[in-house]
């Protein structure tokens, strides 16, 4: 099994968390996608759409998107919930971090570290406020249960955890959210949990990628 990951990617990470927790070997192949290596002809037959993390599970079968793959390697394990109920909770959470959590906390995040908020300032306050949204979504969830589906800890909160552990990057303030903050606790309090992220890279400041490559 390989994994096309970039070392600062949250989208990588969350890959990177649940093969840690299962334990799964795997080879990595770095794709320094501000150096446009995610661009190349090469790469584009592995992922049309140019993103990392692509995992490539068998020679010559390819496997982008972040949280499909958490899908595919979660099937079978304590990490997919085992209820029709359970699963459609945890595509439910799923989806809404794509939809909702990535365009406003990951981009608020990496526009921060990159110093590119002052490039698109008519942006910054919308996504704002939509990251506070998310954030009181997930409180009121959190505040009566511990995880995000079923009650268990599953891929719906590696996939959540991945940009909320790291939001105050992007000027959010989480003490403003106690049960999240409490939920991030017992996630990194989980066996095999991996707690190293790396920065981005000074080149980052220059490369002008498209939103769905902020990870």
């Amino acid at each position: 099994m390989r994994l096309y990951d970039y070392a600062a990617s949250q989208n990588g990470y969350k890959v990177r968390l649940l093969l840690a927790h299962l334990g799964t070997p795997y080879q990595t192949e770095w794709v320094d996608i501000f150096a446009g290596e995610a661009r190349t002809g090469a790469f584009l037959q592995k992922n049309p759409s140019g993103t990392v993390p692509v995992l490539e599970p068998s020679p010559g079968v390819f496997l982008p998107e972040s949280n499909a793959i958490l899908f595919y390697l979660a099937q079978g394990t304590a990490y997919w919930p085992n209820t029709a109920l359970a699963q459609a909770q945890a595509l439910r959470w799923m989806f809404f971090e794509q939809e909702s959590h990535q365009p406003s906390i990951a981009a608020l995040r990496h526009w921060t570290l990159t110093g590119k908020l002052s490039r698109y300032p008519a942006l910054v306050e919308g996504k704002r406020r939509l990251g506070q949204t998310v954030l009181s979504v997930m409180q009121q969830q959190l505040a009566t249960q511990p995880f995000f589906a079923g009650g268990r800890y599953s891929v719906a909160d590696i996939c959540l955890y991945a940009y909320t552990h790291l939001a105050h990057e992007g000027g959010f303030v989480l003490e403003g959210y106690p049960a999240v903050v409490d939920w991030l606790a017992r996630v990194r309090a989980q066996p095999g949990h991996l707690a190293q992220v790396f920065a981005y890279p000074p080149s980052a400041s220059g490369y002008l990628p498209s939103e769905r490559e902020v990870g």
